[in-house]
């Protein structure tokens, strides 16, 4: 439990520097990973891991922005129906479902 308050007290430190994108894009990661209402602890291990990445040399926030925008989709296939016949029409996705999309995308492939 000790250790617990450790971590958050250290995120609060970490998430000062952090602009609105930024805290916006690591809500998403929260709120996607938490369980059965446990934000607290999700939010821990999230700036537990930045920081982490911090002591390695490597700047954890600048890695969490890169990795959405480098896997995020740009168009979609929706189904449009028009006379009785569905077609799939391309469109563009909205700059926040993007981010959605490759958030949810790396936690499925980080949980398998």
């Amino acid at each position: 439990m000790e250790n617990d308050f450790q971590f958050l007290s250290n995120s609060k430190l970490y998430a000062g520097g952090l602009d609105g994108e930024q805290k916006e894009l690591i809500k998403k990661l929260v709120d996607f990973c938490m369980k059965k209402g446990k934000r607290t602890r999700v939010h821990a291990i999230v700036y537990q891991t930045l920081n982490h990445q911090a002591q390695t040399k490597r700047d954890g926030i600048k890695f969490m922005v890169e990795v959405p925008e480098n896997i995020k989709t740009i168009c979609e296939v929706k189904k449009v129906g028009v006379a009785g016949t569905i077609y799939d029409i391309p469109g563009i996705v909205a700059r926040d479902r993007q981010q959605t999309f490759a958030i949810h995308w790396i936690l499925e492939a980080a949980f398998k």
